[in-house]
C-alpha cells in the first residue's frame, strides 16, 4: 500500500488511539490534527507522537485520507464544512460511527471524494490501554469500494481485523453491539440490586456476578446462545416464570417488564433456535 498522508479531525479517544497505532506501525504520515481548540489538538499530538496541531479546518493541508472522529451528531456538519473549503483534490474520508453509514458525509462525495466508515469493536475509555489492546480488534467497514479497500489495508496494517458491513442495516449492526455490551452491563446492575434486595452480602453478590458472567460468556462462545441458555423460561416452567415476574414487578416495575419480555425471547430461542417470531424475518 502506498504511503498515505493522513489528517485527523476530532482527536478524541478513538482518533488518538487509531493515530497512535498508525505511528507505531509506520508506513504512513500523520499530518494535521484539528480539534475543538489548539490546546486539544496539541495534547493529541503529544499522545500520538506525530502530526501538527492546527487551529481549524481551514489550516489543514491536503491529505490522502481524512479521519472524522467526531461525535455522530457532528459528522454531517464537519463534512459539509470540509466540502465548503474544497481541498485541492478529492481524497478519502472516513468516520468511525457504529450507527451512521459512510453516506453521512455526502457533501464530500459530491466533490468526488470516496467515503467509508470503520467501527472498531473495542472500548476506548482509556486511549493508552486501547492502543495496547487494539491488536486483533474486529473492525466493521462499509462505504465506497475504493475507500473500503484503502481502509481495509490500513486497518490490517495497524493490527486490526476488518470485516464487511451492510450500509443499509448499519443501525441494526450497532444495536447488536448495544445488546451484547451495554445492555449486558445494565442487566448486571439489576442482578446486583436484586441480590442486595434478597439480603445477599455485597462481596458475595460480586462473586456471584463475576462467576456467572464468566461462565455464561464461555458457554455462549463455545456452544452458541441457544445451547448455552438455561433457566425457567428455557425449561418451559411457565408457572415459575409468571410467579417470578410478579415478584420482580412488585420490587422493581421496570425490571419486571424486562423480565417478562426477556423470558418470552428466552423461551422462543430455546424452542426454535432464534429469538425472531418467524424464522428469516
Amino acid at each position: 500500500m502506498m504511503k498515505l498522508k493522513i489528517n485527523l479531525i476530532g482527536p478524541g479517544k478513538v482518533g488518538q488511539t487509531l493515530m497512535r497505532r498508525i505511528v507505531l506501525a509506520g508506513g504512513h504520515e500523520v499530518q494535521d490534527i484539528a480539534g475543538r481548540g489548539a490546546e486539544t489538538a496539541s495534547r493529541a499530538v503529544e499522545f500520538i507522537g506525530a502530526g501538527t496541531a492546527v487551529s481549524g479546518l481551514a489550516d489543514m493541508r491536503p491529505a490522502d485520507l481524512w479521519f472524522l472522529t467526531v461525535s455522530d451528531t457532528r459528522i454531517a456538519d464537519v463534512a459539509a464544512r470540509l466540502a465548503e473549503l474544497a481541498p485541492a483534490s478529492p481524497s478519502i474520508a472516513v468516520h468511525c460511527s457504529g450507527f451512521l453509514p459512510a453516506a453521512e458525509m455526502q457533501p464530500l462525495r459530491a466533490l468526488g471524494w470516496h467515503l467509508a466508515s470503520v467501527h472498531p469493536v473495542l472500548t476506548f475509555a482509556d486511549p493508552a490501554r486501547a492502543v495496547g489492546q487494539f491488536e486483533g480488534t474486529l473492525c466493521g467497514v462499509e462505504g465506497d469500494a475504493e475507500a473500503v479497500r484503502a481502509v481495509d489495508a490500513l486497518i490490517r496494517g495497524i493490527g486490526g481485523q476488518p470485516f464487511p458491513l451492510s450500509s443499509q442495516y448499519k443501525a441494526i449492526y450497532h444495536a447488536a453491539a448495544v445488546f451484547s455490551n451495554n445492555f449486558t452491563v445494565v442487566l448486571q446492575a439489576v442482578a446486583r440490586e436484586a441480590w442486595a434486595r434478597a439480603g445477599v452480602p455485597q462481596e458475595i453478590a460480586g462473586q456471584l456476578n463475576a462467576r456467572l458472567l464468566a461462565a455464561t460468556a464461555e458457554n455462549v462462545g463455545r456452544l452458541g446462545p441457544a445451547a448455552a441458555l438455561t433457566g425457567p423460561a428455557a425449561r418451559g416452567d411457565l408457572a415459575i416464570v409468571a410467579q417470578q415476574e410478579a415478584a420482580v414487578r412488585s420490587w422493581h416495575p421496570d425490571a419486571g417488564k424486562a423480565y417478562a419480555e426477556l423470558s418470552l425471547l428466552a423461551g422462543r430461542l430455546k424452542r426454535t433456535g432464534t429469538t425472531l417470531e418467524t424464522s428469516g424475518v
